[in-house]
């Protein structure tokens, strides 16, 4: 039985930021394997390349935004961290909601990532199950 040309690009999207390799693969594989598209990116000026159609207007890009359902994003990372991604995408509206991961949280950073409006933030290492559920929570499979 022959699938769906189109029934990829009907899946939400998660635009998932980790630079560990074993880290980000195991992250796609279990987002994938739940039904997510899922773009992956090594660093953080990746993320805000693949979010800069989002972030500047399509007049200026000469593009279509790309749309995502969801930011996955580690905190420490080369380049751009996850908290300044975080800090930069709440200044749009409608921006996708933001799920941070590091394996450095502690008080403070729980508190400012909460202050930045992030929708929810694992400490590594955490159960996949959990971020499945939340991933789930906020960019329901239709």
């Amino acid at each position: 039985m022959l699938k769906n040309p189109n029934e990829h690009e009907s899946r939400p999207r998660v635009l998932l930021g980790e630079d560990d390799a074993e880290m980000r693969s195991v992250l796609s594989e279990a987002l994938r394997e739940k039904g997510y598209g899922v773009v992956e990116c090594v660093d953080g000026l990746r993320v805000l390349e693949r979010l800069s159609s989002l972030l500047l207007s399509s007049a200026v890009t000469c593009k279509e935004p790309e749309n995502f359902a969801l930011i996955i994003s580690d905190i420490r990372m080369p380049g751009v961290n996850g908290m300044s991604i975080l800090e930069g995408v709440q200044l749009f509206e409608h921006f996708p909601p933001v799920i941070l991961i590091t394996a450095f949280g502690d008080e403070d950073t729980h508190a400012e990532a909460t202050r930045l409006g992030a929708a929810a933030m694992f400490d590594k290492p955490f159960d996949i199950v959990d971020l499945l559920d939340k991933v789930e929570e906020l960019a329901p499979i239709a």
